[in-house]
This record gives structure tokens, C-alpha cells and sequence, in this order.
């Protein structure tokens, strides 16, 4: 193999490999992204309770006060569990929930077909979350360092 051959070789070998070597990014930025704005959200409605209650009473949904202190709750910690990478699955399964009670409450109107849906930044949270649940927190979260120091085999005392 002469050396320009070699070259392309090593080079396409090099391209081949990007992607698992970035892998653990894409979950990262999902995560740092959708939590960010979740601390964020969850600390602006935790502050103003009234408010989201009332409009939690004009949209309709049951036990407003309630739901209201849940959501808030949801939103801040879950958004703080994300930037963290810790209980990502379960965050994520919680916050996606709340996208889908917003997208029926809050956005109903506004939903005229598939494509008013796909518009919605209701539902790219709630893809980005659900994606976040199967696929896990990734490599660069707490979750995946807990779980290699669960699953590390004991360390034995030294012998004298």
C-alpha cells in the first residue's frame, strides 16, 4: 500500500470513529439545554404561585393550587436534576409529562393539525425529554459515574 493510500485509509478510519467519540455530547447538550430552562421556568413559577395558579384555574385543570406547587416543583428540581445528570430518566419522564399538559391545555387552541403540533417548542421539550428517557443521561452525567461506582467490584483490604 503505497503512502497516499495509507493516508485515506487512516484518515476514513479517523471520520468512521467521530461519531462515537461525540456520542456522549449529544445527550449532554440536551440535557444542559432542557434543564437550564426548566430551572428556570420552575424558579420564575415557584416565585409567582398565585399567578400560576389563576392560570392554571383559566385553563381548566383540576385543582389548581395543587398542580400548580407540582409543576413548579417538577420544573425547578427536575431542570436542577438535568444540568446534574442525576435521576435523568425519571426527570424526564416527569417534565415530558407536563409538556403534554401544556400542549393540551395551554396550546389546545392554538392546535389545528400535525404541523401546528410539530411548531410547538412544547414539543420539541417533550421529544428532547422522551429521547432523554430511553436513551439515558449519557456518559458525562452522575447517573452513568453512580452507576460505575455501584457496579465496581469491591476493593479488598491489604493483606499483612
Amino acid at each position: 500500500m503505497n503512502d497516499a493510500s495509507s493516508l485515506l485509509s487512516r484518515g476514513a478510519a479517523r471520520v468512521r470513529a467521530l461519531p462515537s467519540a461525540l456520542a456522549p455530547v449529544a445527550p449532554l447538550l440536551a440535557r444542559l439545554t432542557t434543564g437550564a430552562v426548566f430551572v428556570s421556568t420552575g424558579w420564575g413559577k415557584v416565585h409567582n404561585l398565585g399567578k400560576v395558579t389563576a392560570y392554571f384555574t383559566e385553563l381548566g385543570i383540576p385543582a389548581p393550587a395543587l398542580q400548580a406547587t407540582f409543576v413548579s416543583g417538577v420544573e425547578l428540581v427536575g431542570g436542577a436534576a438535568l444540568l446534574l445528570g442525576l435521576g435523568t430518566r425519571l426527570a424526564s419522564l416527569l417534565l415530558a409529562s407536563t409538556m403534554v399538559v401544556a400542549i393540551l391545555t395551554a396550546k389546545r387552541a392554538e392546535l389545528m393539525g400535525v404541523t401546528d403540533l410539530f411548531g410547538f417548542v412544547e414539543w420539541t421539550y417533550l421529544t428532547l425529554f422522551v429521547w432523554l428517557a430511553i436513551a439515558g443521561p449519557g456518559r458525562l452525567s452522575l447517573d452513568h459515574w453512580l452507576s460505575r461506582v455501584r457496579l465496581a467490584p469491591p476493593r479488598l483490604a491489604p493483606s499483612r
